[in-house]
């Protein structure tokens, strides 16, 4: 019975944690989609992991990329967060978005932790399945 407790109890504190984890990285991201929505690339810019910072160089430089690249991401009509997964290690976090012409487009956000908060390394636009109204 007691390894039983002992079993639960873990799980339960593993699953609490996992939960944290995914609020803290739904934050993140929704965090940068808001400053893209106000044309606050320099807010946008702090939430990309370092190594997009030294690839782009400057908040313009960054903004430039994702109105051009991302124009679902730059000006979401709606978006809603969908599972969260590891791979490898690794984790990503899908988003559901809803582009201005009505369009869904399936994000994929590669996330990693620092000691200041979750950061996004990457995004990736994945084919997105029928959704109808």
């Amino acid at each position: 019975m007691r390894q039983f407790l002992a079993v639960l109890t873990f799980c339960l504190g593993v699953g609490f944690a996992v939960q944290a984890e995914n609020a803290d990285i739904q934050a993140t991201i929704e965090s940068q989609l808001r400053a893209f929505l106000a044309d606050d690339f320099e807010q946008a810019f702090t939430y990309a992991d370092e190594s997009i910072q030294r690839i782009f160089q400057n908040p313009e430089r960054f903004g430039e990329m994702v109105e051009n690249g991302f124009p679902m991401v730059h000006r979401p009509n709606s978006y809603e967060f969908q599972e969260l997964r590891e791979i490898a290690g690794n984790l990503y976090q899908n988003v559901l978005i809803q582009d201005q012409a009505g369009k869904f487009h399936i994000a994929e956000y590669a996330m990693r932790a620092t000691p200041d908060g979750w950061k996004i390394r990457a995004v990736q636009i994945l084919p997105a399945p029928d959704v109808g109204v």
